[in-house]
């Protein structure tokens, strides 16, 4: 097994539209719905970027839970879904002329996703390689799941999204490499450090000066802070440099026609996790991968299914 997923799946209903509402007021757009939610996202790019992949999340009864299931069949995925009686998750998602998104999310049957359901999960955890989780599920769930997999020497990926969500201290502890983007990153960094930081102003720091305060966030892990255009800066312990031959630097972002940038980020973790589970002997190496991919993913619309396929990168 390469990679395992715990997460939330949504129905998107997404509106493109020339500029995102302001508050107050009504604008004219059109109108698509689609598979999404942080956690099917990101297991549909692991899967599609060439990863064995099971996925535990919670489902209504109801057509969305119905769509979760045939989708997850189409790609190969191993689905452990818990029945819930609330609906499939749902989203609402604003798209501008430039790609650019606002996004609410209702969470349904993905607040039901339960520590004992991950738990039951066990021989999943125990055959894989890596598990990799987001915050559009309840803590518990994901603790539950970080817990099995450290008892099984399996590595950790948490992407701590979206940036309202609070990562408890012990949820921290048990991650080998943290995804956030400039928003996520700096309100962890408040809620941990007490650091005060624009996330706008983040990208044009120095590298010394991010590198301290990605060590004052997770100290024994590895920091990904992905920037968009800017690229992703990446940020190790100075005991595990994980094949790389300094403790921090920058990977530029992969030239991409983007029309929408809904689901880049689930991309590029999904990609990373996938990359990562087949062992390439540089970290950097992973991140060079999963930024092409996500920037692939930028140039279709929609979410999960956007995700491109390996032999959609070219050579």
């Amino acid at each position: 097994m390469g990679v395992v997923v715990i997460g939330s799946f949504n129905i998107d209903h997404v509106w493109s539209l020339p500029e995102l509402p302001r508050p107050g007021e009504t604008r004219s757009g059109t109108y698509r719905t689609g598979p999404g939610g942080k956690g099917f996202n990101q297991v549909i790019a692991a899967a599609r970027a060439g990863a064995a992949t099971t996925f535990i999340c919670a489902l209504g009864s109801d057509a969305g839970g119905a769509l979760a299931r045939s989708l997850a069949a189409g790609d190969g995925i191993d689905l452990r879904a818990r029945p819930s009686n609330d609906p499939t998750g749902t989203a609402g998602i604003y798209v501008d002329r430039d790609g650019h998104n606002s996004i609410v999310i209702g969470p349904g049957a993905n607040a039901d996703l339960s520590a004992d359901h991950v738990r039951a999960q066990a021989e999943a955890f125990a055959g894989a390689k890596v598990v990799l989780a987001q915050l559009e599920s309840p803590i518990d769930a994901v603790m539950a799941g970080f817990q099995a997999a450290r008892e099984a020497g399996v590595f950790t990926l948490l992407n701590p999204a979206p940036a309202d969500a609070r990562v408890p201290a012990p949820l921290l502890a048990l991650c080998d490499l943290i995804t956030p983007n400039e928003s996520e990153f700096c309100a962890q960094l408040a809620l941990h450090c007490g650091e005060q930081l624009d996330a706008e102003a983040l990208a044009a720091l120095d590298d010394e000066r991010v590198h301290g305060l990605c060590r004052r966030l997770l100290p024994a892990g590895t920091v990904v802070i992905t920037m968009g255009a800017a690229g992703c800066f990446v940020s190790h312990a100075d005991s595990d440099l994980r094949g790389d031959n300094r403790p921090c630097y920058r990977v530029p972002a992969t030239p991409a026609r983007a029309i929408d940038t809904t689901g880049a980020g689930d991309a590029f973790s999904g990609a990373l996790a996938a990359s990562l589970s087949a062992g390439r002997p540089a970290f950097r190496d992973h991140l060079v991968f999963a930024a092409r991919y996500a920037g692939k993913a930028t140039e279709r619309a929609g979410a999960a299914a956007a995700m491109p396929r390996l032999e959609d990168l070219g050579a």
